[in-house]
């Protein structure tokens, strides 16, 4: 047998095994017009490698999109993570294919994008939601215009915690009432952690190229994390947010998720930009770049001074303590100089601080009731409307998953004045007493800890656990972020996160990538059905 069809019988067995836990496949993974297409020899090829067979003829974007959609029709059954294809992708791949002279970095390679990307065509944008089913945008988002103007292939959407996780306040990770609930390939009952899970677990299964999340906190690194993949949660004001469905503003993020630090690199040169439609984007005037990639260096580790953030961001998992270790233990040998520890002085009081709440309150309830009242479409006009919605729809919006955490915030009501004192004392003790004191104390690049530890187990019930992680600054200061593959415990993927202050990606990319040259920790998924192993 060659290697397609030995994974094509392993995934068989593991369907057979899972499938009173997974349930039938959602109507919008259907088959491919025409059937799976052959085999290709592509398993594992980044950007670079793919964009390299077709310069040299060898692939054309139509047969590499006919690729993915094969695989999204035999495998997605298994993981739940694409809530919807392009109906029009082999239509643009071939247009792709006819386009002569000047091509885009990104020319004819297929992406999913997080079902809160606007898209103007035929999809869908919903958040997850039942309620903005049939929701279609006049026009794309910013992210996705500055995607096919480099050359890529929308392929779909993928599925998400609904509402970016702001539905409950119990943790469900990768659920959704249209979307169903995304599962891990690495093993089918556990988490894909955080709301960008259906990008993540597309990616470590090579359902697509590459892949877009969002991030208001943990959305983009952890997902990362638990699916063995890269996932780059870049500055606030980087990267676009126009025609993104909100959540916090102050904190959301649009970023990469690729199998590799290169492919995030590249995918994150085409996002960059002042965008019209989002005025944080204005601070970035002089800060982005086009070409993420020339900053990458395998030798990137040798002279960079590199703090462990400890308190906080270790002790919650023995497995991700030892990961950690052994990649400090890396980190030494390619030549870092590792301040140990170098603690965020506010790391404690960062995790439980009482302004946030007020933050988070305020800004998603004016942001939601802004979409809602100009997305064109039937559908509710404010939260209190899309409350009702999924009270009238119970069955199937509130089958497994509670919206107590929409009408926590229907419910709570902030002045302006405490919003911007609330605002200010986030940014105050995440930035200046927070990541930037640390980095200036001890003269550092960057900060390492581990990203969050292995996934645990889907519980739909009651919730799914989440042991810890090491997110929450760099979401409350806007600041970026990077997870990278970094080990396995029992099988289960742990990332490790270099986070750094404002505009640092390409210090942080350099790192990420020669870390990961350096350990080349990453492994396909084996899709372990529930009953096999720990």
């Amino acid at each position: 047998m060659d290697r397609t069809t030995t994974r094509r019988t392993a995934l068989g067995l593991a369907a057979a095994a899972a499938a009173p836990l997974l349930g039938s496949a959602p109507a919008h993974a259907a088959p491919v017009v025409g059937g799976p297409a052959p085999s290709l020899g592509l398993d594992g090829l980044g950007v670079a490698e793919l964009r390299r067979l077709m310069d040299q003829g060898r692939l054309d974007a139509e047969r590499l999109t006919r690729h993915y959609l094969d695989r999204i029709a035999r495998i997605d059954p298994l993981l739940h993570a694409v809530i919807e294809t392009n109906p029009d992708a082999l239509r643009e791949a071939r247009r792709h294919d006819g386009t002569r002279g000047r091509r885009g970095p990104l020319h004819g390679i297929p992406v999913l994008l997080k079902d809160l990307v606007e898209t103007g065509d035929r999809m869908h944008t919903t958040a997850g939601s039942l309620a903005l089913v049939g929701l279609r945008p006049a026009a794309d988002a910013t992210v996705a215009a500055r995607l096919r103007a480099a050359g890529a292939v929308i392929l779909g959407k993928t599925n998400l915690s609904e509402w970016a996780g702001g539905m409950s306040l119990t943790h469900h990770a990768g659920h959704s009432a249209r979307g169903g609930q995304t599962r891990n390939p690495y093993k089918l009952d556990r988490s894909p952690n955080e709301s960008s899970s259906g990008t993540a677990v597309a990616v470590a299964a090579e359902l697509c190229a590459a892949g877009i999340g969002t991030e208001t906190n943990g959305s983009i690194v952890d997902p990362s994390s638990a699916n063995c993949v890269v996932g780059v949660k870049p500055t606030v004001g980087l990267v676009g947010r126009g025609g993104v469905i909100p959540g916090v503003p102050s904190q959301d993020s649009v970023g990469p998720i690729a199998r590799t630090v290169r492919d995030a690199a590249i995918l994150l040169g085409a996002l960059v930009g002042v965008d019209g439609r989002d005025p944080a984007t204005a601070a970035s005037r002089g800060r982005s770049h086009r070409d993420y990639t020339r900053f990458l260096d395998a030798d990137g580790l040798r002279g960079a001074r590199i703090g462990v953030a400890r308190t906080v961001y270790f002790g919650y998992s023995d497995h991700a303590d030892e990961i950690a270790e052994r990649a400090l233990a890396v980190l030494g040998r390619a030549g870092a100089t590792l301040v140990d520890p170098a603690d965020i002085p506010t790391a404690e009081e960062l995790e439980d601080l009482p302004s946030s709440p007020v933050v988070q309150a305020y800004e998603f309830k004016r942001a939601i009731n802004a979409f809602l009242a100009g997305a064109p479409g039937e559908h509710p006009r404010d939260l209190a409307g899309l409350i009702a919605f999924n009270r009238a729809h119970a069955d199937r919006e509130l089958l497994y998953v509670r919206q107590d955490g929409l009408e926590a915030v229907q419910a709570l009501e902030f002045t302006a004045d405490e919003y911007r004192r609330a605002l200010a004392t986030n940014h105050w003790l995440s930035r200046t007493e927070g990541i930037d004191a640390v980095l200036r104390r001890h003269r550092l690049d960057a900060l390492v800890m581990p990203t969050t530890g292995p996934p645990a187990k889907i519980d739909l019930i009651r919730g799914d656990t989440y042991g810890g992680g090491s997110s929450t600054p760099a979401a409350l200061a806007g600041y970026p972020a990077v997870s990278v593959p970094a080990g396995f415990a029992w099988g289960l993927p742990v990332g490790l996160t270099f986070m750094g202050t404002a505009w640092s990606e390409p210090t942080l990319l350099r790192l990420a990538h020669a870390y990961e040259q350096a350990t080349r920790v990453r492994r396909p998924p084996a899709y372990r059905p529930p009953d096999v192993g720990f």
